[in-house]
């Protein structure tokens, strides 16, 4: 009999194969005396050498498959076997408590692990799985035995686990592996973000359930319901074969509209962007057929290094974006570090709520001279294409006009050095704080556009963390109070005569997309692989019938009222 089991739909697909349980029993170690502690030192140092050896070579794999961002993972795990809160406190275990390597790695690690899941920030509980797998492979040199991996699979199958580690994910073989199911983990963790990557179905926070799974029964996973069906009888296995081919063939027919514009059944032109974080994914947003690009987030080239990226690397990455898009518009972000974005360089003090404190444009004004080396090399790049520059996080007035006139006079300084630099640069600022979008007809006067970072907007207008499960609930982007303040935020521009752009999750969902056409936002920058479906969308949406509808979706009470009221009147 078919057995049901739901979890969190991470990256979207169908699969249907055969059942791998992937199991890794933790080892153990007993606790025992240890006779010469500089002998069993220098045998966890070089447990660590040879850690460090085979984590670079899947950087290197990752980085040639998936770009340098996502190899950024790994990056991480070898700074954390640097770490000297780790390998200190295991050293210091060893010397002061004659343990062993392998139980002084156990204790100290499973504390780390313990305080880390502990936390209320989902994406710091995330890293708890970076330090299991760091120290899984350390474990694995000091006791003799090879790591526990998926390199091995030969036949088509449909992986079960507990949970995947970044290692592990960034060596699935895609010529066999058509998926995988965990049962811990959410739509933010390593393993997603590489499914997404890697265009692979993944269905994650499946529960026991999954593990109740019998290795090589048949599993059909539906990764856009967030379901698996095990052993599924015939008429529901020819069901989703079926299902899977319309699924297959639709991807292959969205594909043709990568070269088709962007406008609506009345005639209405939009502009479909796409968001990156880093060179790499440009091929993507080229593949899918972007009109520009909407968002690019320069934190990413801060991150996974040791240092600050330096003026000239900067100008070179900007350059290549620019002209790689040869001539459709590219926003660029100016640094967003704070909240859940740290830099262990930075040496940044401790705050007790980040996602309120020193951050984003914040900090650029508090640490000038990384804002205007960033500033220098996006205005040296911006004869290469259509560059407008935009900056995060702003509350005030007054940290507007600082920021302009820093960017003002670093133009001044390049032109006196005989530097050229466009003079057709935009400059923008993202709406993302409830102040902003309240007083979006002061800022409309003083920039060239807005775009409005949902993801932020609406978890500070519910006053509910994104990433807190206890009030998941609570971020509710249809919900009418945000889509009034979207609309106020639109409407001022138009009254400014400056446009709009939205690149949040929001601007490239199926049910937002209807009413942020109806409000009149002129760019909608989402995830490249969201582009297709949203061209096709708006293709059958008419921008008169939906500026009424939205008023109507305005006075509902309840974002369900406004979801049942999209679904009835949507045409897909």
């Amino acid at each position: 009999m078919a057995n049901l089991i739901t979890g969190v739909a991470a990256s979207p697909g169908i699969a249907i194969a055969r059942a791998f349980r992937f199991t890794t029993t933790p080892y153990i170690p007993q606790q025992q005396t240890i006779v010469d502690a500089k002998a069993e030192a220098e045998r966890f140092r070089q447990a660590i050498e040879k850690a460090k050896s085979e984590i670079d070579e899947i950087r290197l794999l990752t980085e040639q498959r998936l770009g340098a961002q996502k190899a950024e993972i790994f990056e991480a795990h070898l700074f954390l076997l640097e770490d000297p809160d780790l390998v200190d406190s295991v050293l210091d275990k060893i010397a002061d408590d004659k343990s062993s390597a392998e139980y002084a790695l156990y204790e100290v690690t499973a504390g780390v692990v313990e305080m880390l899941l502990e936390l209320d920030n989902e994406m710091v509980r995330e890293r708890a799985a970076d330090v299991k797998d760091v120290s899984g492979r350390l474990m694995s040199h000091l006791i003799g035995k090879p790591y526990a991996s998926l390199t091995g699979i030969t036949e088509e199958t449909i992986i079960l686990a507990e949970d995947l580690t970044p290692s592990d994910t960034a060596q699935l073989d895609l010529n066999y592996v058509r998926g995988f199911v965990t049962e811990i983990g959410s739509r933010t963790s390593h393993s997603a973000i590489m499914a997404r990557s890697l265009e692979i179905p993944a269905i994650v926070g499946a529960g026991a359930a999954a593990a109740t799974v019998a290795d090589g029964a048949l599993v059909i996973m539906d990764a856009a319901e967030g379901i698996v069906i095990v052993d599924p009888s015939e008429e529901v296995l020819a069901q989703y074969q079926e299902k899977k081919k319309q699924y297959d063939d639709r991807r292959v027919q969205l594909k043709r509209l990568a070269q088709q514009p962007s406008v609506t059944a009345d005639g209405e032109h939009l502009e479909l962007a796409a968001n990156i974080g880093s060179i790499e994914d440009l091929d993507k947003v080229l593949e899918n057929g972007a009109d520009g690009v909407g968002l690019f987030r320069t934190e990413f080239l801060y991150m996974g290094r040791s240092s600050f990226p330096t003026e000239e690397e900067q100008f070179q990455i900007y350059k290549h974006v620019l002209e790689k898009l040869n001539g459709k518009r590219v926003v660029i972000r100016t640094l967003d570090i704070g909240g859940d974005k740290e830099l262990p360089y930075l040496e940044l003090p401790k705050e007790s709520n980040p996602f309120l404190g020193l951050r984003a444009l914040r900090l650029c004004l508090t640490r000038e001279d990384l804002f205007r080396t960033q500033l220098r090399a996006l205005l040296r790049a911006s004869v290469f294409g259509k560059l407008n520059i935009m900056f995060p996080m702003i509350a005030v007035l007054s940290e507007l006009r600082e920021a302009k006139r820093i960017l003002e006079e670093e133009r001044m300084k390049l032109e006196q050095e005989g530097i050229q630099v466009s003079n057709s640069i935009e400059v923008g600022m993202m709406i993302e704080i409830p102040a902003a979008a309240i007083g979006a007809d002061h800022f409309a006067k003083e920039v060239d556009f807005f775009s409005i970072g949902t993801n932020d907007l609406i978890q500070y207008t519910m006053a509910a963390d994104r990433m807190n499960e206890s009030v998941a609930y609570l971020y509710q982007p249809y919900h009418p109070s945000i889509l009034r303040l979207v609309n106020m935020v639109i409407k001022a521009a138009d009254q400014a005569g400056i446009w709009t752009g939205m690149c949040g999750e929001m601007a490239g969902d199926q049910t937002a997309i209807p009413l942020l056409l109806g409000m009149g936002l002129k760019e909608f920058s989402m995830s490249a692989g969201s582009i297709l479906p949203a061209r096709e969308l708006v293709g059958l949406l008419s921008k008169q019938e939906w500026s009424s509808l939205s008023a109507e979706a305005f006075a509902m009470s309840t974002q369900e009222e406004v979801q049942q009221f999209v679904k009835q009147r949507r045409p897909l």
